[in-house]
């Protein structure tokens, strides 16, 4: 199994900047996957970005050049950096973790972003 503690998020101007971290359980360097995810009000959850086994990450196009994924194994995490952030961003953000077939999901981070 795998445990995910997302922390950050919260409330910004249109334009302004957040990061997102997520600790994950155990060493990041086992987990097949991570990515993050994010739901707006009334609409589906939708991909955001995704790397598998550390290495190329894939990026939705409306964050591409906007959003960055690294990680710290030191620590287990993985953060997005959120830049020029838009309103369209606003809704409950969450990673994902893929371990031996199976998904581990965050508790959720709350990104709010006004016009």
């Amino acid at each position: 199994q795998v445990q995910l503690v997302e922390s950050g998020g919260g409330f910004v101007q249109a334009g302004g900047s957040l990061r997102l971290s997520c600790a994950a359980s155990k060493s990041i360097f086992s987990i097949d996957a991570m990515g993050w995810f994010r739901q707006a009000p009334g609409k589906q959850r939708e991909l955001v970005a995704r790397t598998v086994r550390g290495r190329t990450t894939y990026y939705a196009d409306s964050v591409k050049g906007r959003f960055t994924v690294s990680r710290d194994s030191a620590k287990n995490t993985v953060y997005l950096q959120m830049n020029s952030l838009k309103p369209e961003d606003t809704g409950l953000y969450y990673c994902k973790a893929e371990y031996q077939y199976k998904d581990y999901w965050g508790q959720g981070s709350q990104v709010t972003v006004s016009s």
